[in-house]
């Protein structure tokens, strides 16, 4: 049986790792929860691979099905299919590539911009809500918290 190289490091870690790593379990779950809770707030019109493609398609489009496929990580047959879907339900569109006449380029539709606008804001009010019952110092730990997420994880932006 393979084990996994980083098997080998947990039984060597100092104790600022295994602080960082108790850190890092527990922030795993907290954005674990965090993200399931969101999803259901979304409701039920697109699945979590619809509204992350069509987010994709707003925020980089036009793209082609390839380039959606790399940016979400998923192999181009599973992009086609949620495209193909979402091209369906009017929240994209599909024109030729000037660049390439054998591909295509999905950009949102305006049906689309408003569909997801609607999800954000049924989710940003979910979380308003919650934070509506913090203390002012949690708050601001929150605030801060979310300044260093952003930070930490721009270097992985696509």
């Amino acid at each position: 049986m393979m084990s996994n190289p980083n098997d080998a490091r947990v039984a060597e870690r100092g104790p600022d790792e295994e602080r960082q790593f108790a850190v890092a379990a527990h922030l795993r779950l907290a954005i674990t929860h965090t993200a399931r809770r969101l999803r259901q707030e979304a409701g039920r019109e697109l699945s979590p691979s619809q509204i992350s493609a069509l987010a994709t398609i707003e925020r980089h489009g036009p793209l082609t099905p390839s380039e959606l496929a790399d940016r979400e990580r998923v192999k181009r047959p599973t992009a086609t299919r949620v495209a193909a879907k979402l091209e369906e339900m009017g929240t994209i569109a599909r024109t030729a590539d000037p660049a390439d006449a054998r591909s295509s380029l999905l950009q949102i539709t305006a049906q689309g911009r408003a569909l997801l606008g609607r999800l954000r804001r049924r989710k940003t009010a979910y979380l308003a809500q919650r934070l509506g019952a913090l203390e002012s110092d949690e708050l601001a730990v929150l605030e801060r918290a979310s300044e260093v997420l952003e930070r930490m994880l721009e270097g992985e932006r696509s």
